[in-house]
């Protein structure tokens, strides 16, 4: 078999007749058709979805989160404060822009750009509908999505990583020591999870057949990828909340430790750009999420089975929006109930459990496709498969577990040795707390001054004085 063969085989289904192009779902004959001002159009439309789902996100966040930890939430800005989300716009837009002595002005100026434009071009390949079953606008037939390539996924990662530039441009450009060290921060967080988000792709793009997004969307007509890339799954919405920042991975905005992180010396509309850049990554990386593993644009199981036009017409825009809804809340929640890892913790997780876990799901897809292309996939072959990868996982769980309780024991162990040691809390030169074990030395009060004068003072001394008193 020659080499061309062999990626066929793992790009994509059943082999054709001349055994080097794969059969699978990608077909974009339906895009490049439409005149220029339906382009346009579509073009408006995107753009203007992203905007107004930022902005209900940012409401329904703080509505949500305050609902979570009994608090009011916005409640004064409109009816039921649903205006809220406006008001913090115009109030960050008429704010004095304020731009460091020693910032480089160009680069300070263009860093927000960086991060926000790219947030937007992921959008372009995100099939609302399917594309052999078009809408009319204003009498033309058209496919529910903007374009499509054969690499959209390729696309999107390019897009993405593209925003990473923007926020470490705007540490350095700001001239301060703390907005430098947020932006390298944020950056090493970002490129970290992006990798393990990249092999999710991968896992994804072997199993579907293709790199296009409506083929990736069309091959889930029986079964979301969801279940049988359950791994690839969890993997990527671990990765997605590293990628974006948000709690609990956000830590260039850890104001105890950076001030505010890479944007601290950001004000008015540039800091505004920097946080609709976030949250328009959330919406992108949660619209990745929909198309690649929970059927994209397809009616839930079980609603094509008893209603038949549900995949038809404008339906499958409901269908997508619930489900991108449904990711967003899952950010909310997260907000709301988790507490901020360490960064050493956080890029532990990255680097020695998503990345090993996606390389090791990555060769088991791999050899599971070319075994199915090739016909030779049976239950055997699957045991052999499946089995070393269990293995190997539940090895490297035990490593892990029997590396923590080591841990623990020697932490224990220099409690108890720090416990038994008495301790100075002037030993290093200025005053530092007692660790855990450790208790401060007993305090003996100061004496009254009185009696403090008598010990400094002579019996003698003391006795000539009290005559002295008495003659006077």
């Amino acid at each position: 078999m020659s080499a061309l063969t062999v990626l066929g085989s793992l790009a994509g289904g059943p082999l054709s007749a001349d055994a080097t192009t794969p059969t699978n779902y990608e077909d974009l004959s339906f895009f490049g058709r439409d005149p220029w001002w339906l382009i346009l159009i579509k073009v408006v439309a995107v753009f203007a979805f992203l905007v107004v789902v930022v902005l209900m996100a940012i409401l329904f966040e703080r509505k949500i989160v305050g609902y979570m930890q009994q608090r009011i939430g916005p409640n004064r800005t409109g009816p039921w404060g649903m205006l809220q989300s406006l008001a913090d716009g115009v109030k960050l837009m008429l704010k004095e822009d304020i731009i460091p002595t020693a910032a480089d002005k160009i680069v300070f100026i263009l860093a927000p750009l960086i991060s926000t434009i790219p947030a937007f071009l992921a959008i372009a390949v995100v099939p609302f509908g399917p594309a052999d079953n078009q809408v009319s606008i204003f009498g033309h037939r058209t496919p529910l999505q903007l374009t499509d390539l054969p690499v959209a996924l390729l696309y999107v990662l390019a897009a993405t990583s593209i925003g990473i530039y923007g926020i470490v441009l705007a540490g350095w450009a700001s001239g301060s020591t703390y907005p430098l060290l947020g932006g390298l921060r944020s950056t090493a967080q970002m490129i970290s999870y992006e990798i393990a988000m990249s092999l999710s792709f991968v896992a994804v793009f072997i199993y579907a057949g293709t790199m296009s997004t409506s083929g990736i969307v069309n091959s889930q007509h029986s079964w979301w990828n969801c279940l049988p890339l359950l791994p690839s799954f969890v993997i990527y919405v671990v990765s997605m909340v590293g990628e974006t920042n948000r709690a609990p991975f956000d830590l260039p905005e850890a104001e105890g430790e950076l001030v505010g992180g890479f944007h601290t010396e950001y004000s008015s509309i540039k800091f505004a750009l920097f946080f609709l850049a976030e949250y328009i990554n959330m919406v992108t990386v949660s619209s990745l999420a929909v198309l690649m593993f929970l059927g994209g644009w397809h009616a839930p199981w079980g609603v094509v089975s008893v209603w038949h036009g549900a995949n038809s017409g404008w339906w499958p825009v409901m269908w997508y929006v619930g489900k991108l809804v449904l990711f967003m809340l899952f950010f909310f929640w997260l907000r709301a109930t988790l507490p901020r890892l360490r960064y050493d913790q956080f890029m532990k997780l990255g680097w020695k459990v998503l990345i090993p876990s996606s390389l090791v799901w990555l060769l088991a897809v791999a050899v599971v496709r070319t075994l199915k292309n090739q016909g030779d996939l049976n239950r055997s072959h699957l045991i052999y498969i499946l089995g070393p990868v269990l293995a190997l996982v539940v090895i490297a769980w035990i490593v892990s577990e029997l590396g923590y309780r080591r841990s623990g024991a020697a932490e224990a162990e220099q409690q108890a040795a720090a416990a038994q040691k008495p301790f100075d809390p002037m030993d290093g030169g200025f005053p530092v707390p007692p660790m855990p074990g450790q208790a401060l030395p007993a305090f003996t009060p100061r004496r009254p001054r009185a009696a403090l004068v008598g010990a400094l003072v002579e019996p003698a001394e003391a006795a000539e004085l009290e005559a002295g008193d008495s003659d006077v």
